[in-house]
């Protein structure tokens, strides 16, 4: 949320600086992400003065030149060189002076020295509109109203003002603080309770408001009291619609938003000092010349202010005329009711609309405004006709309206303020440090809760409405605590702590440790949305319909359904970063799955990596071999020797939509999938390369850590003998086959199987493959002999040969 300091000061009376300001909002909650100046011309013409033209003479030694003689106010003379056509005696104007930065139209920016022009002496530059940064022209220099006096500051001169901005990153329980009042009144509050000081927010007065005539009356009907507790208007005749006066133009502008015409400018300027959203319909264009809140037909068509034509739902509420909608209540208004040029007359609507109401319509036609975020959190009611008079008092000011009826105002059922029993114990205990009575009651009184009672056990308050969020004794505390300070809380000299004793292995322990062994593998940890796209997942067949996770009112249809896997958000990453020129990537992400199982939801959590583009860094000394799925494999075989954990093996199966993927084992069950990227979700993530990843299932990799025993062997004392095959196969043989068979063959003596080279080409029979295979063998008791070699090498290729077909080749 974006807060103008100017605006912000024009509501408190307190002299502080902006960076001052922020620090007090972020240590009460309020956290202030950033400080920016806003200056209508870069560097606000910094070093830029009035000057007068007291002479002028044509240059020695060039024709179009002119050497000026001008007063600065300073009581001498400088002498500049003018290359302008129009620069002439008794002008005044703005000269740049030597040291001053100009910030040019272009873009450009240029330091003014002393220099000598054509052998005459410059001091300074008169300036043309474009090399202030005040327009494009060039034509010729500025010439200013003789009234201007000389030495006077350029921005002070063309009443240019300088602002900041303080983005203030609003947690979604702060309705209150949604708007510049909101924002001045928890600064005073915690600047009043820390410095003593009594001063109040200084709210616009509205005591002018009066009706100016009787010309005109829209009734109102609310049919729905619940969705709407409170709802208020009033006409407004004689209606000028125009552009908005220069400050109500710079006050929008300040905060992001595109100054419209007079009359919704009016409404987002007070929606946004006031935090209560407004709506203007045209009062002529209202069928019957009424007004009724009601919940909309089911299916009931609905042409919004962005052109879209929307089918509305029997839970949503409409304002409508006589015969149709003509505003979704609190979300957007109609194409055919709202304010033209045309427009001379104006029902101004102030209304305060049932919270979940609005947030399940929004969510439902993908609508996310400025006056739905504040519905959907909570506005005050109590405000609801205050703003409404302020809009109209300002409408009145700069559109020329009159007040052409009274407010109408349906309120059944005002709120209560909600008492909150607050015992001074309990606010030593939660904050953890003791409190005088005195001071937690002044900081109450300073959030506008009313002290019903007190004594010396605790406070009965009654808290406003427009803090919907504070219910509970707990809330209090957290409220006193964020404006006294959080420094305010005394770290003990010594902290007590229960001894808790935790399993040897945890889910968090092993995912820290499995980020650092693939951190150091050169893979870079991202963080994604747990949401993805429902579509995109029934599209790709990872997913059944029955089996998604659905958002029941999702923020974006695009953001439906919690994710299935950890893979889109990998790819997701992949192509934006490939899209950058970012194209040899290694991630690893760290999440949950969600998935129905026997209809209910289903949580588990997974560790995935991914690679993509070339296997090595570019350099002289490396091949350019892109990456492959083995190599992904070998992660996750590094991992399972960085964990210790035996009794893994590989197993290749076909797994819709991905095809051929290999599948980690242990003796409990799959513990992780290895695979390639599906050629469909490739596409549709515009990554025009292959990736591969390794999806990992933390709790089957803990439950082997905890089975895990550590034992010692003596480093062995004899030499271990290696022995290679190399051995005709069918394609559709795996190594993993040959290693099981290899390992069961002979149990005692070899240690360690690897495959060192594949070969698939014209040179064999089709089908064929083959495969040169490594073998150590070891004794742990005595040097291995010839004979023990070869007897074990030869069950080894009986086992081959008998149960894989295998051929050995010379």
């Amino acid at each position: 949320m974006r807060i103008s300091w100017n605006w912000l000061k024009s509501l408190i009376d307190a002299d502080l600086a902006p960076q001052t300001a922020a620090d007090v909002l972020t240590s009460t909650g309020l956290e202030v992400e950033s400080v920016e100046p806003l200056e209508p011309v870069k560097g606000m013409l910094a070093g830029v003065v009035v000057g007068h033209v007291l002479k002028r003479e044509q240059h020695p030694d060039a024709d179009r030149l002119s050497v000026c003689s001008v007063d600065l106010g300073t009581g001498s003379l400088l002498t500049i060189v003018c290359g302008a056509a129009n620069v002439a005696e008794g002008q005044k104007v703005l000269v740049a002076t030597v040291g001053s930065t100009l910030h040019m139209a272009d873009g450009n920016s240029i330091t003014i020295k002393k220099s000598k022009i054509r052998g005459v002496e410059s001091n300074g530059m008169i300036c043309a509109e474009d090399e202030l940064g005040l327009g494009q022209s060039h034509d010729g220099i500025i010439v200013l109203d003789a009234k201007a006096v000389a030495g006077t500051p350029a921005a002070e001169h063309m009443q240019l003002t300088s602002d900041h901005v303080l983005e203030i990153g609003l947690t979604p329980n702060r309705a209150d603080a949604m708007s510049h009042v909101g924002v001045a009144r928890d600064l005073l509050a915690a600047l009043n309770v820390r410095n003593g000081s009594k001063t109040k927010v200084l709210w616009p007065v509205v005591d002018a408001f009066a009706q100016d005539d009787e010309a005109r009356l829209v009734p109102v009907e609310v049919s729905d009291p619940l969705a709407c507790p409170r709802y208020a208007g009033v006409v407004l005749t004689n209606v000028k619609v125009g552009p908005s006066p220069a400050w109500l133009q710079e006050r929008l502008k300040s905060i992001g938003l595109k100054p419209i015409n007079n009359v919704v400018d009016i409404t987002n300027y007070v929606q946004h000092e006031l935090g209560q959203p407004l709506h203007a319909f045209d009062a002529d264009r209202l069928t019957g010349g009424r007004i009724l809140v009601r919940r909309a037909a089911e299916g009931e068509l609905f042409v919004t202010l962005d052109g879209k034509e929307r089918k509305l739902a029997a839970t949503d509420l409409v304002i409508a005329d006589a015969e149709r909608p003509v505003c979704i209540a609190g979300v957007f208004g109609g194409a055919e009711s709202g304010v033209s040029e045309s427009t001379t007359s104006v029902f101004l609507e102030s209304a305060c609309f049932d919270a979940p109401t609005v947030r399940r319509t929004a969510r439902r036609h993908g609508l996310n405004t400025d006056a739905s975020f504040r519905f959907e959190r909570g506005v005050d009611p109590e405000k609801t006709v205050y703003a409404l008079k302020r809009a109209a008092l300002l409408l009145k000011e700069v559109a020329g309206a009159h007040i052409s009826s009274a407010i109408v105002d349906i309120h059944p059922a005002p709120r209560s303020w909600c008492k909150v029993l607050l015992s001074f114990a309990q606010v030593d205990s939660l904050i953890g440090t003791s409190l005088p009575k005195e001071e937690v009651l002044g900081v109450l009184s300073a959030l506008d809760c009313r002290i019903v009672r007190s004594d010396a056990i605790g406070v009965e308050v009654e808290v406003p409405p427009y803090r919907v969020d504070v219910t509970r004794p707990a809330d209090l505390v957290e409220e006193i605590v964020r404006i006294i300070g959080f420094d305010r809380v005394t770290i003990p000299a010594r902290l007590m702590m229960p001894a808790v004793q935790v399993p040897e292995v945890t889910l968090d322990g092993f995912q820290r440790q499995l980020a650092l062994h693939v951190s150091a593998r050169g893979f870079r940890e991202v963080m994604t949305p747990s949401l993805v796209n429902g579509a995109q997942v029934l599209k790709s067949g990872i997913a059944r319909e029955d089996a998604l996770v659905r958002l029941r009112n999702p923020l974006s249809a695009e953001l439906d359904v919690l994710r299935p896997t950890m893979l889109f958000g990998l790819l997701q990453s992949a192509a934006h970063n490939a899209a950058r020129q970012q194209r040899d990537l290694r991630f690893f992400e760290k999440g949950r799955v969600y998935s129905i199982v026997n209809g209910k939801t289903v949580e588990k959590d997974r560790t995935a990596l991914l690679v993509t583009g070339r296997r090595w860094p570019e350099r002289w000394r490396t091949d350019d071999r892109k990456v492959e799925v083995m190599d992904v494999k070998e992660e996750v075989e590094l991992l399972l020797e960085r964990f210790r954990i035996d009794a893994v093996h590989f197993e290749q199966v076909e797994q819709a939509p991905f095809g051929p993927v290999i599948e980690v084992r242990s003796k409990d069950g799959v513990i992780g999938v290895v695979g390639a990227a599906p050629t469909g979700l490739l596409k549709a993530f515009d990554l025009s390369q292959p990736a591969y990843y390794a999806e990992l299932y933390d709790e089957g990799w803990v439950a082997g850590l905890r089975k895990r025993r550590i034992t010692y062997s003596e480093v062995p004392k004899f030499p271990a003998v290696r022995r290679d095959l190399s051995l005709l196969l069918d394609k559709a043989v795996s190594f993993a086959q040959l290693e099981k068979l290899a390992l069961q063959s002979e149990r005692k003596l070899l240690r360690a199987v690897d495959l060192f080279d594949v070969y698939e080409g014209d040179k064999l029979p089709a089908g064929k493959k083959s495969y040169a295979i490594s073998f150590i063998l070891q004794d742990t008791e005595r040097t291995l002999t010839d004979e023990q070699v070869e007897k074990a090498m030869g069950r080894i290729r009986q086992a081959f040969e008998k149960e894989a077909g295998a051929e050995l080749r010379s």
